[in-house]
């Protein structure tokens, strides 16, 4: 049985289709990532499967509980942490792990044990007593998740928990969670950091509430199919506007003084250039290149915007 399935999920705000026709299974024990800039409809996935939200249409089964009609089964299966999560800043690192173990009816016999592998695995043994509102950013995430975690759940969401934290403190953050799947705990995370989507089993790249692609990682790359080119140019922005009006030119994604071309064929890389060229663009270099998940993504949301238009 999957952790998680969907089938038809939908979640509409007014006139906004905030989740559209999501369908798609967790296996358990895996590190799913939802990947998606701020709007996508992240949030509002991981609501509606934590049992928050009402679905528009379509249902959800988390644990094997659907969440249109046995929420209070999902709550005692899951362990959530929001992008802000509650954390009590007056209370210290201790009393508020152990103010969600009240929550949760988490039974005192157990308590002792749980408090000091939660800690350790943390690293907040050092700082048990310090005010949670003393502590730094990546600390105050550790604690969020040692919290959500307190009642040993089956499947874990967290949603863009990474989000304003210091790399040293992402990757810390990481390696926990690389340990938690060796417990077999299921971690459905959404992101809009493209290397964190890299970390996971499978990821579902999603745009305006809709799923674009559902697979491992490096299998997204692959799926690309066409060719690209790394343009490094000192005028990048004004040269990727130029270029995105080129026929043959499907996506244009900027890093710094360096462009991803995506394009429909070998050949049209040849014309582009000569076109920069004559247009008097300085080129500093020219290769072709993989496809990171980024291009791969914002090819795809290209693409899908270009069928809207059309429609």
């Amino acid at each position: 049985m999957d952790a998680i399935r969907t089938s038809g999920l939908s979640k509409t705000f007014g006139d906004i289709e905030a989740v559209k026709d999501l369908t798609l299974e967790v296996r358990k024990g895996e590190l799913f990532g939802i990947v998606g800039p701020d709007g996508a409809g992240k949030t509002t996935i991981m609501r509606l499967l934590s049992a928050i939200l009402t679905p528009t249409s379509g249902d959800a089964w988390v644990a094997g509980h659907s969440i249109r009609s046995e929420e209070e089964s999902i709550k005692e299966k899951i362990g959530y942490m929001s992008q802000k999560f509650g954390l009590y800043e007056d209370l210290t690192v201790m009393e508020n792990i152990s103010f969600y173990a009240d929550l949760y009816d988490v039974p005192l016999s157990e308590r002792p044990s749980r408090y000091k592998k939660l800690l350790a695995f943390s690293n907040l043994a050092p700082f048990k007593d310090r005010l949670a509102g003393n502590l730094s950013g990546g600390m105050k995430q550790k604690l969020g998740l040692s919290c959500a975690l307190v009642h040993t759940p089956e499947i874990l969401f967290l949603d863009e928990p990474t989000g304003g934290v210091d790399p040293v403190s992402r990757r810390d953050f990481w390696r926990i969670l690389y340990d938690l799947l060796k417990e077999q705990v299921t971690i459905f995370v959404s992101t809009a950091y493209l290397d964190e989507a890299e970390r996971c089993t499978r990821i579902a790249l999603i745009h305006k509430g809709k799923i674009l692609i559902i697979d491992e990682p490096s299998r997204v790359r692959k799926t690309f199919g066409l060719p690209m080119i790394e343009v490094s140019t000192p005028d990048a922005r004004a040269a990727g506007v130029f270029l995105n009006a080129l026929p043959g030119v499907l996506s244009v994604g900027m890093y710094g003084d360096r462009l991803h071309v995506a394009i429909e064929s070998k050949e049209v890389a040849v014309k582009i250039m000569d076109q920069l060229k004559t247009e008097g663009f300085s080129i500093a270099g020219e290769r072709e290149i993989v496809p990171s998940l980024e291009d791969v993504f914002i090819a795809m949301v290209r693409e899908q915007e270009d069928k809207e238009h059309r429609a």
